[in-house]
């Protein structure tokens, strides 16, 4: 297998046990059709030599990688759906695949499915993804990696060849596999397993599993449990800020869809904002508005708050209060930092940061019947560096108004970081790329009609382009 030398397998989820996850077999697919392969991702981690007969074999059919888990386990997990307790989940059209270590980080990475067939907890499911979900997958993960978002990357998408029947999509559709590259598949709700069954000491082996394989440097804490409970926190605040520095709308934010790593990960009816609206909703079945745009930091809080619970059978309670109070003052710095990086401009010091953040959302909400989101940052990036792109640009007009006229004296104020980046040509275009839902819709529309994927993959193309052209870091 032509693996190359940044190939490293390390398999260690397997060696939990059996309280865990579920040996379980791939479906065996009609056909295997390849449609994405994520090669830049796949250099990282040393696959990026093989063919793409041999992609089908390790991504369509799962043959394993060498060296790595003998074959796929479905992990098992508990989670609240929103704030219901469910005890009956687990991985039900999936499985963990294979470990392996990223070249330049050394980090452990996962890659698992999604649509890969029947498991113990399919419960009366078919285990299986349309070949529309997977497409959307692709798209959200490719752009909330060029806008700097700790995410999950959808590795994979081959297209199986069976007709499914779906109560939100026309029917019969078309199906797929999806392989996910991501640091972590262990879930919040992999430890309310454990506690629900009052399993302290497989919580403590958890805890111990996620802080020698995700969290080293926290392995000689005196508590390793309230350690790994504050270096979560920490990400997930990092996360929810990113979340709303780019407009982003997750969808289903229950405790079984998120990770202990800090990811964007598993989200279902995704979709970035047009425009600024707290109360903006992804799921149509949210009706409550649980996982409105506005009110993610809160619902994250809420899920570390269940993970905390789980903890409490191996931790002291005070302590991991302690761990948990540690979340507003890192999303509050979080924000600040996402948003003077969507912004490419340097810090100044706290006080004028945050006047300049809120001067920013100010602008963008009294600003909103017009100014949609994306552009907000586009035209403004650098600071004063566009102050002249923004003002002979489509949205002059209406930063010529009072809502802007602070944000632009504030903005002025501060030097831009790697000023270098706007010479990237996409800065030269008046419209910046964005994924809003019709253009999702306009891009599947020719695949379902006559297969042509060409929309699509131009798309993708621009969304690396302004990856590099954004040149925004997500923070590891």
């Amino acid at each position: 297998m032509p693996v190359s030398s940044a190939y490293r397998p390390d398999p260690r989820f397997m060696t939990l046990g059996p309280e865990f996850a579920d040996p379980v077999a791939p479906a065996d697919f009609p056909q295997t059709t390849l449609r994405w392969r994520h090669d830049r991702a796949a250099a990282s981690v040393g696959l990026e030599g093989l063919g793409d007969a041999e992609w089908l074999a390790h991504f369509g059919r799962f043959r394993p990688l060498p060296d790595n888990q003998p074959g796929p386990l479905a992990m098992r997990y508990h989670g609240h759906q929103f704030r219901t307790y469910n005890p009956d989940l687990g991985d039900g059209r999936g499985f963990l695949f294979a470990q392996l270590r990223e070249a330049r980080t050394d980090r452990l990475l996962d890659l698992a499915t999604k649509g890969s067939g029947q498991t113990p907890w399919s419960r009366r499911g078919d285990g299986r993804l349309t070949l529309k979900g997977g497409v959307r997958e692709v798209l959200a993960a490719a752009m909330l990696e060029a806008l700097g978002v700790p995410t999950s990357r959808a590795f994979s998408l081959v297209e199986t060849g069976e007709a499914l029947e779906r109560g939100d999509e026309p029917s019969p559709t078309r199906s797929a596999v999806l392989t996910r590259l991501s640091h972590s598949h262990i879930r919040f709700g992999t430890f309310q397993r454990q506690a629900y069954f009052e399993r302290g000491d497989n919580v403590g082996l958890l805890v111990d599993h996620v802080v020698e394989s995700y969290f080293p440097h926290l392995a000689d804490a005196p508590d390793r449990a309230v350690a790994m409970l504050g270096e979560t926190v920490a990400r997930t605040a990092r996360l929810a800020a990113r979340w709303m520095a780019a407009g982003f709308v997750h969808g289903v934010l229950n405790t079984d869809n998120m990770v202990v790593t800090g990811e964007s990960f598993d989200y279902g009816p995704w979709r970035f904002l047009p425009r600024n609206d707290p109360n903006f909703t992804a799921a149509y079945f949210d009706e409550t508005g649980l996982y409105s745009f506005g009110r993610q930091p809160e619902a994250a809080f809420w899920n570390l708050q269940q993970l905390a619970g789980c903890l409490t059978l191996v931790a002291e309670s005070d302590a991991l209060i302690a761990a948990l109070n540690g979340f507003a003052p890192a999303y509050r710095d979080e924000l600040r930092a996402a948003m003077l990086a969507r912004l490419g401009v340097r810090s100044r010091d706290a006080d004028a940061d945050l006047d300049l953040v809120n001067a920013a959302f100010r602008a963008i909400a009294e600003g909103s019947e017009s100014q949609r989101w994306e552009p907000f940052f586009f035209d403004w990036f650098g600071g004063a560096a566009s102050e002249a792109r923004a003002m002979s640009g489509p949205r002059a007009g209406l930063y010529g108004t009072e809502p802007f006229l602070a944000f632009r004296k504030l903005l002025a104020e501060f030097e831009m970081d790697r000023p270098d980046r706007l010479a990237h040509p996409m800065f030269a275009a008046p419209e910046p790329v964005e994924l809003l839902i019709d253009e999702v819709e306009a891009l599947w529309a020719p695949i379902a009609d006559h297969d042509d994927w060409t929309p699509l993959y131009a798309k993708l193309d621009a969304i690396e382009a302004a990856r590099v052209g954004w040149g925004l870091q997500e923070i590891r």
